[in-house]
């Protein structure tokens, strides 16, 4: 019963953590904030985890450890109310558009007409890249991230349990994608006067709806775990009194010789060379994939032309996030769920593979970074799978239809708009019948209208070049089918690319494990999460989203439309390549040196066949009641 209990902790947890992150898309817009922002909402969560993280590891075996991952779990879901508040603090959504559903729409105020005198405003300069934050009700959601972090941190240690872990990231991201459909005053507003689609770049789906649906499965997680006994019952505990309380002393002073040799370990691990060497590696390569993980959503969705609410199913019709199943010390952050099958299958040969052939440490150092480098020059493929910016007249195209570079001084007032006096700031894209996008109907030259909603169709549209009926429609044009064909490319070489680094992981962790000596282990593994959390997982996605906000195409209100792909594919791919420069070292300081924790195959073998035979004299020499202690030695040995 308490495995059933923790495994629904474990789904819980992690329904709510990849529900989080496949909602940032929507949180940005909502707020209109920056998206370095967005990452330190993202990494607020490790902050929370850090804040006590410590003490529930120390103290955790004298408390109630039942009670404590309950408590745990009523935090998360205190914090995920949290995150929702805002939506009932703050006032409705209102993106920007020409058009008003208040307005008198025959008047046809929002379209070209020669009739009225505006100020024509300037558009800004790309480089003026910064958003102006509007509200500060984002502070809820931060605070509220770094309170489910401190509830999730007494499941981690407490309970390593993986089953739950491929259960709710695909749960976390079908509601994902239900809510992102879902407009974010559904209920509040009559969503017949909408003027945009899921598919539009101001569309903000239901995030809050999503966030109290994981408040509630969190605080229903927790019932169980306040009824469970602080300890088990054990069979055979009252015949072996004597033995269980030699352990526990035994145990006890193990412990108390740690705490006393705390300095000395951290001395040793610090003049480690292969060990601080790894430290090194993994928090390179954590960067890279923490940033690739956080941003994905918005990377698929603005360079194959998604939706989020499409991106979001595409990825939860596939498999499971890669690095939580990858280092179980790690947050739940999203991936791709079509990555779990290969990366279990991965694990199972990489296991086998060590096991038959009986790979020594030094040889699995070589196996990890061969398959780890191969990994690395495949994901160069992904550069290859990218689409051409939308077609917007007069920023990525000209009125022509001749794609024109980015940055340049981009011209959105032409012989056929300039008389219509239409303003040049306002973000209301419409689609030509010609293919072609244009930043509103005004600046299309469309002069009439008919219909509403989103079903409403634009007519005599001058700047629109095409043998129909020189219409548009509201929205973005589509991106071309080839575009499509290459989001399926870019998938494909993910799940080969995750097949291959899985192969590799094993091998690697097993380099980690023996290049520090038994004693120092525990120390060893806790000071490897707690830097690559502090110097990855808090920084990452904050100094990225800081990139991103400099990489993007603005004008008018500084809304963004291009996710810059070099610095998306381009960064994560320098962190990782920089990695092999401390990999190649620990392969020539293995070539060197003697590891502490390494033991050739053949030694143990040899071991085994001694103490067999020591085992058969002693049992000649004191007879038949040995036996029974023979064998509780051979246990512990």
């Amino acid at each position: 019963m308490f495995l059933l209990a923790l495994t629904w902790a474990f789904v819980s947890k992690s329904l709510s953590g990849t529900y989080m992150n496949s909602m940032l898309t929507q949180i940005e817009r909502q707020f209109d904030i920056p998206t370095s922002i967005v990452g330190f909402i993202n990494g607020s969560f490790e902050i929370g985890n850090l804040l006590l993280i410590i003490f529930v590891s120390y103290f955790g075996t004298k408390l109630h450890r039942p009670i404590m991952i309950g408590i745990g779990c009523v935090v998360m879901g205190l914090g995920c109310f949290l995150i929702s508040l805002p939506h009932f603090l703050m006032d409705r959504y209102e993106y920007e558009t020409t058009i008003s559903s208040s307005s008198n729409l025959s008047s046809n105020s929002f379209l070209c007409s020669g009739n009225r005198s505006q100020t024509l405003l300037p558009t800004h300069d790309p480089s003026e890249c910064v958003k102006e934050i509007k509200s500060l009700m984002w502070i809820y959601v931060v605070v509220g991230n770094i309170i489910r972090g401190i509830g999730e941190t007494p499941i981690m240690p407490l309970g390593i349990l993986e089953t739950g872990m491929i259960i709710g990231p695909l749960i976390g991201l079908m509601l994902g994608s239900f809510c992102a459909k879902l407009y974010v005053d559904t209920g509040s507003v009559n969503t017949d006067d909408l003027t945009i689609t899921p598919a539009d770049t101001r569309w903000v789906g239901a995030w809050w709806v999503g966030f109290l649906i994981c408040a509630g499965v969190n605080i229903l997680t927790s019932i169980p775990f306040f009824f469970f006994p602080k300890t088990l019952p054990k069979e055979g505990l009252e015949d072996n009194a004597d033995v269980a309380k030699s352990d526990k002393e035994e145990k006890h002073q193990e412990k108390a010789k740690e705490e006393k040799h705390f300095l000395p370990f951290m001395k040793s691990l610090s003049c480690n060379p292969i060990y601080m060497l790894f430290i090194l590696i993994s928090v390179l390569q954590f960067n890279a994939f923490i940033n690739s993980f956080t941003f994905m959503p918005k990377y698929l969705e603005q360079q194959y032309g998604k939706s989020t609410a499409e991106i979001v199913f595409l990825i939860g019709m596939k498999s499971h996030d890669f690095l939580s199943s990858t280092f179980p010390s790690h947050k739940d952050m999203i991936s791709s769920l079509y990555n779990l099958p290969p990366i279990c299958v991965g694990y199972l040969i990489g296991g086998l593979i060590m096991k038959k052939f009986k790979i020594t440490v030094k040889k699995a150092a070589y196996i990890a970074f061969c398959l780890s480098l191969t990994e690395y020059l495949l994901s160069f493929f992904n550069f290859m799978m990218a689409c051409d910016n939308f077609p917007v007249a007069g920023l990525t195209t000209s009125y022509e239809g001749i794609q024109q570079p980015l940055y340049e001084d981009h011209k959105v007032l032409v012989d056929c708009n300039t008389r219509c006096s239409c303003l040049n700031k306002t973000w209301d894209p419409v689609c030509g019948d010609n293919g072609l996008s244009y930043m509103s109907a005004c600046l299309a030259g469309c002069e009439k209208s008919v219909g509403t909603g989103i079903n409403m169709v634009f007519q005599n549209c001058s700047c629109i070049q095409s043998s129909g009926n020189a219409s548009a429609v509201l929205g973005l044009c589509n991106k071309s089918p080839d575009c499509t064909i290459k989001l399926q490319y870019f998938l494909i070489v993910s799940v080969f690319g995750c097949f291959i680094y899985s192969l590799s992981a094993i091998p690697g962790y097993m380099v980690l494990l023996r290049c520090i000596k038994s004693e120092e282990k525990s120390l060893g593994i806790g000071l490897h999460a707690f830097c690559t959390r502090i110097f990855a997982g808090i920084p990452a996605p904050i100094y990225f989203g800081a990139l991103i906000d400099r990489t993007c195409l603005h004008w008018g209100t500084l809304k963004c439309v291009v996710f810059n792909r070099r610095i998306y594919l381009g960064l994560p791919a320098a962190l990782r390549g920089s990695s092999f420069i401390p990999g190649i070292v620990i392969l020539i300081l293995m070539r060197k040196v003697q590891l502490p924790g390494e033991i050739d195959f053949s030694e143990t073998e040899h071991s085994e066949m001694k103490l067999t035979e020591k085992k058969g004299e002693h049992k000649n020499v004191h007879g038949s009641p040995e036996v029974e202690n023979d064998k509780d030695l051979k246990t512990k040995l």
